[in-house]
């Protein structure tokens, strides 16, 4: 009897001790690993990865059957649900198996559910989806709390690094509205706030021109919090016969007369295909597969004539983007006859402080080499005029107005195709003659990296607390040598001379197709759309109040 009872302590003692050995506080796993990236939480988007989750296989681990989450700050009213999603060995976000039910937000969350684990690697997901209501420039705060593994509560071995995320809208999304791609973000602010975002409307394949390819503009009144339906501002339909594949429309640059309240769109216009050999092609249907293109080979010839060169067009809307006119073709007016090509350069243009509208352009010259310049309007958009090259061996460009009143047009340097040392950077040049002639700028390709893709600059202009007007410069482009990820916004205090590290801004780390365009929106905000790695077209608003201060 006195080793019975002995027994039966010992088994209610040990019984007691593993309960609250469950309940304790959790403990950090050698086998699980979390990973934080730093991807925009877009409204719009059903499901938006926060943390990826890494659980080793292991004999010990068998069964996954709950999720501790503490939202910290987040203001709980900007979270529609919470979700966590199980990709299996598969390290990329996979939002096809749910881990138990989607969660209304609260402070703390305890997401249960049963996933039996593999014995080689195991990836889970926390996710959001955003109300439609939100605070564009709060952020949302999670962190992992424990898993519940085997009745044991784990936390991983790593404390994430940083777990606030910046929200956004997916202003277009791969196959909305039955369209298969939208590439090439342009961004600007009307006279009366309105916020204007054009891009490629390429309904077919994800392909540069030839193609079946429509300019669009998408419109919001609230600082980009909400936008209208898409509606298209440049399409050719089937223009001289031929389907609206051998029409195509694309890279997209708006630009506001900031005096009269007008806005301009440009695009490139191609009828038919001129093949490798520069010869128009005949008899062109819905069924022939003919494509070349304006860059490749003999895409684009000599000469001003549809069938000679792709088409310099632009539309005009007079009542703040609600309604735009018809197409009206530069070609003739500005194109040099000898050049191959003449075409818009996307993104947005500018207005002069003597209100001369200014075009960033780019082309081909009499041997088909690339180029960068500016076209110009002094009369309020009724003639146009191209400037000489800038600079050769680049194409996409945007133009910015400095202090002295110069232009500096920073451009896409295909230099740096080979270039991943020291000698990387966008290539920049510097007019006071509206390119007439131009001048080489000190940080030309050495101060801004690009892995050659286009790129944004613009002038922000502010009023510091003793009312004197201020400019600083923003930039954005994807901040590598070497791939299209890291979308940043940098700043310069001094007309592009510096951009201290200290200012930057990183959006999104993922990798996209990465072209982006910036604007302001007031004092103390600007809006950014660019090619991501969450939506074709993402738009964030971006609080600058801090750096404004700087100065």
């Amino acid at each position: 009897m006195k080793y019975l009872n002995l027994y039966l302590s010992t088994a209610i003692i040990s019984f007691f001790f593993n309960l609250a050995s469950c309940s304790s506080v959790p403990e950090k796993s050698p086998f699980i690993h979390q990973k934080v990236f730093n991807y925009p939480v877009l409204k719009g988007k059903p499901n938006n990865p926060l943390i990826r989750i890494e659980i080793e296989g292991s004999e010990t681990l068998k069964t996954a059957t709950a999720f501790k989450l503490n939202l910290g700050n987040t203001p709980l009213s900007n979270l529609k649900t919470v979700h966590i999603f199980y990709s299996g060995p598969d390290s990329t976000f996979v939002d096809t198996l749910q881990f138990g039910k989607s969660m209304n937000p609260g402070k703390l969350i305890s997401v249960k559910g049963i996933q039996e684990l593999s014995k080689v690697k195991n990836y889970f997901w926390i996710s959001c989806e955003l109300s439609e209501q939100v605070d564009m420039l709060s952020k949302v705060n999670v962190s992992l709390e424990y898993v519940e593994i085997d009745h044991q509560k784990l936390t991983p071995l790593n404390i994430a690094a940083n777990n606030e995320f910046r929200l956004g809208v997916a202003v277009r999304q791969q196959g909305e509205d039955d369209v298969h791609t939208y590439r090439i973000p342009g961004l600007t602010s009307t006279k009366k706030g309105t916020l204007l975002a054009v891009y490629d409307v390429r309904r077919d394949s994800g392909r540069d021109l030839q193609g079946n390819m429509d300019i669009g503009l998408s419109r919001s009144i609230d600082g980009g919090a909400n936008w209208e339906p898409m509606k298209i501002v440049l399409d050719m339909g089937e223009w001289g016969g031929l389907p609206q594949k051998f029409n195509g429309v694309s890279d997209a640059c708006i630009l506001v007369d900031d005096n009269s309240g007008d806005i301009y769109i440009a695009g490139l216009w191609m009828h038919g295909v001129i093949n490798e050999h520069g010869i128009w092609q005949e008899n062109l249907t819905k069924e022939s597969k003919a494509w070349n293109h304006q860059w490749r080979n003999k895409g684009s010839q000599p000469g001003s004539g549809v069938k000679e060169t792709s088409q310099f067009l632009i539309v005009k809307s007079t009542d703040d983007g609600k309604t735009w006119g018809d197409p009206i073709n530069l070609t003739s007016m500005c194109k040099d006859p000898k050049w191959w090509l003449w075409a818009p350069a996307p993104g947005h243009g500018i207005t002069l402080e003597d209100g001369t509208l200014v075009f960033p352009t780019q082309g081909r010259d009499e041997n088909g080499l690339p180029f960068s310049n500016i076209t110009y309007s002094k009369d309020e958009g009724k003639t146009w005029k191209t400037s000489n090259p800038a600079y050769e061996n680049t194409t996409e460009c945007i133009a910015v107005q400095l202090n002295d009143g110069s232009i500096m047009l920073n451009m896409r340097n295909n230099r740096n195709r080979d270039e991943k040392g020291n000698k990387n950077g966008r290539a920049i040049a510097v007019t006071s003659d509206l390119g007439e002639t131009w001048t080489e700028h000190e940080t030309s390709c050495n101060a801004l990296i690009e892995p050659v893709c286009m790129a944004s600059i613009h002038k922000h202009e502010f009023n510091d607390d003793q009312g004197n007007k201020k400019k600083v410069l923003f930039f954005s482009n994807p901040n590598s040598k070497h791939a299209r990820h890291k979308q940043t916004i940098k700043v310069s205090f001094d007309d592009g001379l510096t951009w201290p590290s200290n200012y930057w801004i990183e959006l999104d780390e993922g990798h996209g197709a990465g072209y982006s365009c910036i604007t302001s929106i007031d004092k103390t905000t600007i809006g950014i759309l660019y090619e991501g790695s969450q939506a074709q077209m993402t738009f964030q608003k971006v609080d600058i109040s801090s750096i404004v201060k700087a100065l």
